[in-house]
């Protein structure tokens, strides 16, 4: 067993702005705190994303502390364009992260240490900041007759180009950003698109800045201080409303239907009795925070979710969970590591040397 102050969980945007302001208030890695990461490579979620997701297609990326993303090539993939980014940071700042180390539990120790449980050993630590994201909990809705669909069925995270889509008939069913990119792409080659969203779009005509990304963040921040699961960050800023979208809405693509009622085995179904028969049915419809190494803590709420003010655990002032609700987004992530980590050196009883 291995013993440091903090243990970091995730090396994602929200794990490294935690590291960034761990190593910038006095903490050296190794020795008072470590960072372990289930992806084989640098660059969080991110490195998973489908190789047709350009940088320039990304919605409301921020630069993390310390260190602009520079210079980017719009035209490049997104992955590769982030992962490069986050292995330069990581290198930049000596953040010494440990992967591929997969995180099973964290349970109570002896003498108020938290033990982090790994297939890297186990760490005892004083205080933990938990920043596994969404990606590994695809959110998959259930509607009847799901199971009797002939065609085709996949999430979002498995989707890796437009091209496997070639003359089939397609479902998207989702409104938030992914749902309408996919959509957009696949299009062109498809039969036939049927995009199908359980409440209607709603489309920003404004940039995507630093006082947007803020407003996004308070409304997400509200849900999770009553306890109840967060909505992501992107559901409450809207669609951009850019050249894409304004074609796609000129081309019918983006013509929204309402939720259908029940799914057959040739496609889906309206209480009304309109059908749209399909191959492939696409389900843009999210992902939930990873979090079940935490349950032997009991931290969640009636509601569902886990009570934070801030980014501490109400149920544990040792736990933070960064990167969790309104610290989704890079801007969310960048404000949360910051404050996760001037709670921890109170709670630790070291003033920072930095603010």
């Amino acid at each position: 067993m291995r013993d440091v102050e903090v243990v970091v969980i995730g090396a994602g945007q929200a794990g490294l702005s935690s590291a960034y302001h761990l190593r910038r208030t006095g903490f050296e890695p190794d020795r008072d705190f470590v960072v372990l990461d289930h992806s084989p490579a640098p660059g969080g979620a991110w490195q998973f994303r489908w190789p047709s997701l350009t940088y320039g297609k990304v919605h409301g990326m921020h630069a993390l502390p310390g260190m602009e993303l520079t210079d980017a090539d719009p035209a490049r993939p997104s992955a590769e364009v982030i992962g490069a980014y986050f292995d330069m940071y990581e290198r930049t700042f000596d953040l010494r992260v440990r992967r591929p180390v997969d995180v099973t539990a964290v349970r109570e120790g002896k003498g108020g240490q938290l033990l982090v449980e790994s297939s890297d050993g186990v760490w005892s630590t004083r205080a933990l900041i938990n920043a596994t994201g969404t990606w590994d909990r695809p959110f998959w809705p259930r509607y009847p007759g799901q199971e009797s669909f002939r065609g085709r069925q996949l999430h979002t995270a498995q989707y890796t180009g437009p091209e496997e889509f070639a003359g089939q008939r397609v479902i998207v069913v989702g409104g938030g950003a992914s749902g309408t990119q996919h959509l957009l792409e696949l299009a062109p080659y498809a039969a036939a698109t049927t995009w199908v969203t359980r409440h209607p779009p709603v489309y920003r005509d404004e940039p995507f800045d630093e006082n947007v990304g803020r407003a996004a963040v308070a409304l997400v921040e509200e849900r999770v201080r009553q306890g109840l699961p967060p909505r992501s960050v992107v559901s409450v800023t809207g669609l951009p409303l850019n050249d894409a979208i304004r074609q796609g809405l000129k081309d019918g693509v983006l013509d929204r239907q309402p939720m259908f009622d029940r799914i057959t085995p040739d496609g889906v179904e309206w209480e009304d009795g309109r059908r749209v028969e399909a191959d492939v049915t696409l389900w843009a419809t999210g992902f939930r925070a990873a979090l079940d190494h935490l349950a032997p803590l009991r931290l969640r709420e009636p509601g569902g979710g886990i009570r934070v003010e801030g980014t501490r655990a109400v149920a544990d002032p040792r736990i933070h969970l960064v990167g969790y609700g309104p610290s989704a987004s890079t801007i969310g992530a960048n404000r949360a590591g910051r404050a996760a980590v001037r709670d921890i050196r109170r709670l630790l009883g070291t003033e920072p040397v930095a603010a």
